[in-house]
């Protein structure tokens, strides 16, 4: 049975119901139908204890984290604890192209799954509309006299919609004559890439998400000096927008746990977790909260550590780490990673290795979980638990994805040792070294790049970050996630390469500096067979071709 019957053949209970089970007054709530609602009001005083979901370096497919994740949280209750789950929203970017819908699989799943994967609560729409409310506003102001001098080469704010759309990645704007606006090259990026949904994901409550939208640097002028999007006098109206879908949304798992899905950056052309209002408020209503990075350890946990943690008053106690034989084959070299090929997973261990040590950089431990598909082979399964005993690591099956909840019992009592043992976090660089020294200290023991290069595009950026005093900002490295290194092409724990930085753009209302590796793009494209291709809606309206 696929995801969407299972899905469908659920049986929900009303949302009011899932939000007293925590202990959510019915006052809170704004209702989005009767499964799904917004939470409104501060959190309560934190209460619970974070465990954090990454992974390691994935196949296309994805190695299934959310699904892991939401499968804990069920195993959680199973043992009789108040756990919730903390997630971030899916795009439509990956539900319409190669990844599908992004509520977790088989008996791990969020419901209701298809408003969930679609339009949700209208979140993705409000920042989509706020992001092109301030291009808007830019191009008007050129329009109309450019008062504040703005140069409109050194614009870098760009329109955005929710859809992998290639053809979009660079265009011209203001064609026409005089009456339709300034000539200058832009382009689009996709929602999730946009400085606004990362300020989403990192404000902690509406006066800090206006001065932050205050603070999105949107180029400089003639005398070279930066403008902001207060200057044009926009954020307020960007604020209005946003307001309503600032508030964390509650749904629930298919075993009826409380679950704060919220924002979505991706994690590797951002920083790709939740929302901090979101993560805060599960905190003060449960006593665990599984949250999820995107990407490798190398993408998302790495960001987590070293930008969420530092913006927010939390930290994670224990990190479970996802691994599949799938992508261990694939790493190890395997032509065809579907099938069995013991040689090829025991190879592969080098890449869990390179994930291991970096969850360990920051003084965590990980558990390591392996997501357990049908073809796997004993023998296949225990290299992983072999290198977990070597490691000195907590091992465990994960069959959450058949099972649900009683799949996840053996990941849930690993967790729950994990989170009994001393843990010395620590993030990976201090804020006051120079940019250029947190992003070799990322790319070299994070990564194991040998080299970091800088071409001339980063080399000015760089010396622009110091003229603007962008140094004690953390970094973002925006890189494929489908390898280690900024070549996607370099499977498993590649060694003696170098890596390229491309550009530095500073993000000032996000709080952060995005340096871009390799080829990176903020607009993906739509694969040769999208997975739009299957969804379809029948006669009676029932979704179908979602997963």
């Amino acid at each position: 049975m696929n995801d969407i019957l299972i899905a469908h053949q659920s049986r929900p209970r009303p949302i009011k119901q899932i939000a007293q089970s925590i202990g959510i007054p019915p006052d809170k709530l704004y209702h989005y139908g009767p499964y799904m609602a917004k939470v409104q009001g501060a959190a309560p005083t934190s209460r619970g204890r974070l465990i954090l979901v990454t992974a390691i370096t994935p196949t296309p497919a994805g190695e299934g984290k959310t699904t892991i994740s939401i499968g804990l949280t069920q195993a959680l209750g199973k043992l009789g604890k108040q756990a919730v789950a903390a997630l971030r929203e899916p795009s439509l970017g990956p539900v319409f192209g190669i990844k599908g819908g992004a509520t977790g699989g088989g008996y791990a799943q969020l419901i209701p799954m298809d408003d969930i994967n679609l339009h949700f609560t209208g979140d993705f729409h409000a920042v989509s509309s706020a992001v092109n409310l301030l291009s808007a506003m830019i191009d008007n102001h050129l329009q109309q006299g450019n008062n504040l001098g703005i140069d409109p080469r050194t614009i870098d704010i760009k329109r955005v919609v929710d859809i992998n759309d290639r053809a979009l990645r660079h265009i011209v704007l203001g064609l026409g004559g005089k009456a339709h606006g300034v000539p200058r090259e832009s382009g689009f990026e996709i929602t999730v890439a946009s400085e606004v949904m990362a300020i989403m994901a990192l404000a902690t409550d509406l006066t800090d998400l206006r001065a932050r939208l205050g603070n999105i640097r949107i180029g400089h002028n003639y005398d070279k000096k930066p403008i902001y999007a207060c200057d044009i006098k926009v954020h307020g109206a960007m604020t209005a927008l946003l307001s309503r879908a600032l508030e964390p949304n509650l749904v629930q798992t298919l075993e009826g746990q409380a679950a704060f899905v919220h924002m979505g950056p991706f994690g590797n052309i951002a920083h790709g977790t939740n929302s901090i209002m979101a993560t805060k408020m599960a905190l003060g209503y449960a006593d665990y909260v599984v949250t999820e990075a995107g990407f490798g350890s190398d993408l998302g946990a790495e960001k987590f550590f070293n930008v969420v943690t530092r913006q927010a008053d939390f930290k994670p106690e224990a990190v479970v780490l996802v691994a599949t034989i799938r992508a261990l084959r694939y790493h190890g070299g395997a032509k065809d990673y579907q099938n069995v090929n013991p040689e090829a997973v025991y190879a592969g261990l080098e890449n869990l290795a390179k994930h291991v040590e970096n969850v360990r950089l920051h003084g965590l431990s990980p558990v390591i979980t392996l997501n357990r598909f049908a073809s796997d082979s004993e023998q296949e399964i225990q290299h992983v638990a072999d290198f977990a005993v070597s490691q000195g690591l907590r091992f465990a099956l994960s069959e959450v994805h058949g099972h649900g909840g009683e799949g996840g019992l053996e990941l849930a009592e690993a967790v729950l040792g994990a989170l009994d043992e001393a843990q010395d976090f620590k993030p990976l660089y201090e804020l006051d070294l120079p940019i250029s020294e947190k992003i070799e200290r990322i790319a070299k023991q994070v990564y194991g790049a040998a080299k970091v290069n800088y071409n001339q595009t980063a080399k000015r950026a760089l010396k622009q970050l110091e003229r603007e005093a962008c140094e004690q900002l953390p970094v973002v490295i925006a890189k494929t996630a489908a390898s280690l290194s900024d070549k996607p092409k370099l499977r498993n724990r590649p060694t003696d390469f170098s890596v390229t930085v491309t550009d530095i753009k500073p993000k000032c209302g996000a709080g952060f500096v995005v340096a871009y590796m390799g080829e990176i793009m903020t607009m993906p494209g739509l694969p040769k067979q999208p997975a739009a291709e299957t969804v379809d809606i029948d006669d009676e309206g029932r979704i179908t071709g979602l997963f």
